[in-house]
């Protein structure tokens, strides 16, 4: 019973985590989907009603089966790599990845004058700057001629 529940837990925390912006907690989330299969895998094989599986100490009609427990050791070096492999792709990817919030915008590509402006608007203010500034040229072509 006490297995189940564990894992039952590990599974509900896992698939919770999974679901959730950033990559550092869906890497969490499938360290803990792991940690539910060796469970388990583990409790499938009968650990609690049966002798440990050494020839010289227990009888091999008592003995546990040793079939789940290495599954499980090559499940827990398949996670381990996986999760490594999730960790390197989280720190070489953008900084928002790991914290599920979208990156800072950086000064060069906000606005001059600090507003939050989208690109319409930044479109309408270059054409008015730019017949601005026309007028100006004019302007101080014809004064300088006179």
């Amino acid at each position: 019973m006490s297995a189940a529940l564990v894992v039952g837990l590990l599974v509900a925390g896992g698939v919770f985590l999974l679901l959730r912006r950033g990559l550092l907690r869906i890497v969490l989330g499938f360290v803990l989907l792991g940690h539910a299969v060796n469970v388990l895998l583990v409790s499938a094989g009968g650990m609690q009603r049966r002798g440990a599986p050494l020839l010289g100490e227990t009888e091999a009609d008592v003995a546990a089966d040793p079939l789940p427990q290495a599954f499980v050791l090559t499940a827990v070096v398949i996670t381990f790599g996986i999760t490594v492999y999730m960790l390197a792709l989280a720190r070489a990817g953008d900084p928002g990845a790991t914290t599920g919030h979208p990156p800072a915008r950086s000064d060069a590509s906000s606005p001059a004058d600090g507003s939050d402006r989208d690109d319409a608007d930044r479109e309408d203010a270059d054409t008015e700057d730019a017949t601005a500034d026309r007028g100006r040229r004019t302007d101080a072509a014809e004064g300088g001629a006179s």
